[in-house]
């Protein structure tokens, strides 16, 4: 299983996105937790998770919730394990469309992060982001209750998610060094998050990749993969696991956390951490 450094953090550097497990859609508490043991089991040493990931108008924060038995009914070394939690958004229903509001206000933010620490059973959480920028709410107000988690003992690290540039020099002016990652999209699909990931190199950041394969909310043009598959024919894998290799390749600052809803998907998606590219792959793939 291939290891890097996020932060002070020896962890795994294909984590496992936890979100499909408990929003809507998910296939239900068993299936949750058998797909997070499945990934523990297999060498996985890095779960991403989020205040806000539950089925609106249900229960809140049956995503931490469901971290938390996982690792307690868990055999292995939980001391091994980065978990990883965010604050600032929340889940409702605009009419039958699932929706995400945010909620960056100074006061909420300091509740979220104690609730979060408690849903997880912890004294003080591994790595806390701020989930998504709330543009009610000056950024740097957000991000100065962030600190004041770090502070307080709530979280012993910080990382900022969907986040500019712009964005992110805030945050480090008031995080300092603990700020250590940054979590955005990127994927073929969605490659606009380039300058971020090349200036977190420069940094020294972690770049966390959420929904590195895509995604499956939303529609999107699937011949933007057909190199991918190409290359994956050759070496007898899964297009998947060439995605993730092509991530991962783009500097050891680089992080994935694919989700999955079933033990098989993310087991597959562990196996990209052995998947070694070529120059004629990565031709292909560009």
């Amino acid at each position: 299983m291939l290891h890097r450094n996020l932060g002070p953090f020896d962890t795994t550097a294909i984590g496992h996105g936890e979100m499909p497990l408990t929003i809507e859609n998910n296939r239900g508490h068993d299936v949750g937790i058998e797909t997070l043991h499945a990934s523990l089991d297999a060498g996985c040493r890095h779960i991403d998770t989020a205040w806000a990931y539950y089925t609106p108008g249900e229960e809140e924060q049956t995503g931490e919730k469901l971290v938390r038995e996982a690792l307690d009914t868990w055999k292995g070394p939980r001391e091994e394990v980065l978990v990883a939690t965010k604050i600032g958004l929340r889940r409702a229903w605009d009419g039958d469309k699932p929706v995400w509001p945010r909620d960056g206000k100074p006061e909420h933010l300091l509740r979220y992060g104690k609730e979060s620490a408690m849903a997880l059973g912890v004294d003080t959480i591994d790595l806390l982001y701020m989930h998504r920028h709330d543009p009610e709410v000056p950024y740097n107000e957000s991000i100065e209750a962030l600190k004041q988690l770090v502070d307080e003992g709530v979280a012993q690290y910080a990382g900022v998610s969907n986040v500019t540039i712009e964005q992110l020099d805030i945050a480090r002016g008031i995080l300092g060094d603990k700020l250590i990652a940054v979590q955005n999209q990127y994927s073929p699909i969605h490659l606009d998050t380039q300058d971020t990931l090349d200036y977190c190199a420069k940094l020294g950041l972690a770049f966390v990749c959420w929904s590195p394969l895509g995604g499956y909310r939303h529609p999107y043009d699937e011949s933007k993969f057909d190199p991918f598959r190409e290359v994956a024919a050759k070496h007898g894998v899964s297009y998947q696991q060439v995605v993730l290799a092509w991530e991962l390749a783009k500097g050891d600052h680089m992080f994935v956390i694919p989700g999955a809803h079933r033990p098989e998907t993310i087991l597959d998606s562990l196996k990209a951490g052995e998947l070694v590219l070529d120059d004629e792959d990565f031709a292909k793939l560009g």
